[in-house]
């Protein structure tokens, strides 16, 4: 028994970093030989930019580049991304967008497209990768996108929209966003064909009374229901990048591997105003792009809740103390540029099983008003022999040196780790996790830079459970999955009803994979499971909120010009998942600024 339960345990620790942060590949480079073509034609290298001499960026004519977009433009969009595609699309109905990404293309790249090969994108710490790793100071592994398409290229695909309450608390007009919505859904989502795994959450959920059921649902409403997907019935990946092909063709332009360096300002004015941004391109070229010299022209920031805040902070807006200790010139002096960071904790249980799982991302979840929500993923999607490959930097080798002083985590250390690994068999590699989420953390934190250069990322703390709320949501939500996983459908699913749930949380608090110190009593005390083993769900946000960094209209105050579209605007992650609601705001905000200049019948939307 003590060998079984070993080897469960060894199996949990790598299954577990597969699902619940899918760190688990040496998949180096892909992107380089399949990202062309680039499907649209407005869709170039960043080196293909000429830079408009110095009298034509200060004119508002209509100078234009080779491919017939002006040289000067009303919009310059910074990120293409979940926001930044359905943003870019929409103005370009009727005015002239620049859009920036510093990432390539997520067509006919096979780490991205596929549902299978779901975690390689993470596990990718190649510069080339569509995601970029980063571990907060807590001790937690993450990633940012790095890719035209933003998140929806590397995440879990579920789709699911915001509560009308929080709808009602963003301070949005219910009917565009009800509009808003299905012009994303109409384009790149799914109902999906629900897996083994996802009828037992769901049959489970619904047996510990978590009810009503809801059936299948974009809403966002209290009990259990089944959302979209972005993965369609043969597990090929839409992206938000897919929402650009509803653009203007004639008004857009979008550089990938553009890479921002800071926002250009006037400041002769009363108030300083964004003229334009300086990029680099893949070769490494310096660029320079303008706005058109008019009072409506403005730069979007669309980078995500870590590029956004890191981008301001760069261009010289935020706290003046911390920008001088950077020699960056102030621009704005605004102390709430890259505070209000959180992230939502995800917890999880492992429930082993005697035969293989069909792969399953996201598709049920169970709403509840407890603070916490309910999901579960399962299965093994890639080919057997990758268990046999060097895993990466940010494997579960790396997380399970955590019990270990840092000075002693050495390169050997990790290659032992591996080589107990490879010699694992196959079939070890099957099961599933029951996950929770917080809904609203209470726990802030802050993002800080540690240098001027871009292309590193900027420090980010979320003091996961600092508020006792927290804790006390984590602890009934642990308590509700040790319900589900012990459930007549889960049991039946494991064909093993031996394992006790204090052996599951023995095997959860071994495999974790962070860097956060165990205590002795880690598996006993709930609240202390949750805190030893918490990992992220990749909903983090804020770092530009509204009312301290931007205005009801996202706006950013003390400045001209300039906006924020992105999840770092947010108080609070939006439904169960968020990417359905920042698509959603793409599209709501390039409809509603159309709507200010043109009005609704002028801008046709």
């Amino acid at each position: 028994m003590a060998f079984a339960v070993r080897v469960v345990v060894v199996r949990l620790s790598i299954f577990f970093a597969l699902l619940s942060f899918n760190f688990l590949s040496g998949s180096q480079g892909i992107e380089e030989e399949v990202h062309s073509p680039y499907r649209y034609p407005f869709i170039k290298k960043a080196s293909s930019f000429s830079s408009p001499s110095p009298s034509s960026s200060a004119s508002s004519s209509q100078s234009s580049t080779s491919n017939g977009v002006d040289k000067t433009y009303d919009y310059i969009i910074i990120g293409g991304g979940t926001a930044g595609c359905p943003l870019a699309a929409t103005l370009s109905l009727n005015f002239s967008v620049l859009l920036l990404e510093r990432g390539g293309v997520p067509f006919r790249n096979y780490n991205v497209s596929y549902m299978q090969n779901f975690h390689l994108a993470l596990a990718d710490t190649s510069p080339t990768s569509a995601s970029q790793a980063f571990v907060s100071t807590d001790g937690v592994f993450n990633a940012r996108a790095r890719v035209l398409g933003g998140g929806t290229c590397i995440n879990a695909g579920f789709y699911t929209r915001a509560s009308s309450s929080e709808v009602k608390q963003l301070g949005w007009d219910r009917e565009l966003v009800e509009e808003s919505y299905p012009w994303v859904e109409k384009q790149i989502v799914h109902w999906p064909k629900l897996a083994p795994w996802q009828q037992a959450a769901r049959d489970g959920l619904i047996d510990i009374g978590m009810t009503p059921y809801n059936g299948y649902s974009y809403e966002h409403i209290q009990g259990t229901k089944v959302g979209g997907t972005i993965f369609d019935a043969k597990g090929h990946r839409s992206t938000a990048a897919e929402l650009l092909a509803t653009g203007n063709p004639k008004n857009l332009q979008v550089l990938i591997y553009a890479t921002v360096q800071k926002i250009m300002f006037d400041k002769t004015g009363k108030q300083p105003k964004a003229v334009g941004v300086l990029f680099k391109d893949e070769k490494g070229k310096v660029h320079k792009a303008f706005l058109k010299k008019r009072a409506s022209s403005e730069v979007l920031l669309s980078s995500g809740a870590m590029g956004s805040p890191q981008m301001m902070l760069l261009s010289g807006i935020g706290p003046k103390r911390d920008l001088k200790k950077f020699n960056i010139p102030v621009v704005h002096d605004n102390v709430h540029v890259g505070k209000g960071m959180s992230d939502n904790p995800m917890t999880g249980l492992f429930v082993p099983t005697k035969k293989p799982v069909e792969q399953s991302l996201i598709q049920t979840v169970g709403i509840t008003k407890r603070g916490f929500y309910i999901e579960a993923s399962s299965g093994y999607g890639e080919k057997p022999n990758s268990i046999h490959r060097h895993h990466g930097l940010m494997s579960a080798e790396i997380g399970q040196l955590s019990t270990i002083p840092p000075k002693q985590r050495s390169s050997q250390a990790i290659q032992s780790f591996i080589s107990k690994k490879r010699d694992l068999p196959h079939e070890y590699f099957q099961g599933g996790f029951v996950l929770s989420k917080l809904s609203r953390p209470l726990s802030k934190g802050q993002l800080n830079l540690v240098n001027t250069n871009v292309d590193d990322n900027p420090s980010v703390t979320f003091n996961y459970f600092s508020h006792p709320r927290d804790t006390k949501a984590c602890v009934n939500a642990v308590r509700t999955m040790q319900k589900i996983v012990k459930s007549k459908n889960f049991v039946k699913m494991a064909n093993d009803d031996k394992l006790t749930l204090a052996m599951l949380r023995n095997m959860s608090v071994d495999a974790s994979v962070n860097l956060i110190p165990r205590h002795a009593n880690t598996s006993t005390s709930l609240a202390q499971f949750c805190k030893d083993t918490v990992i992220t769900i990749w909903h983090y946000h804020g770092g530009c909120q509204v009312g301290k960094v931007v205005d009801s209209d996202y706006k950013v105050m003390g400045v001209h010009g300039l906006r924020v579209i992105d999840g770092s605007t947010f108080l609070f992650s939006p439904g169960t998942n968020p990417q359905a609601t920042v698509m959603m705001m793409g599209r709501y905000m390039g409809v509603k600024i159309l709507r200010a200049r043109l009005g609704r019948a002028g801008a046709g939307v």
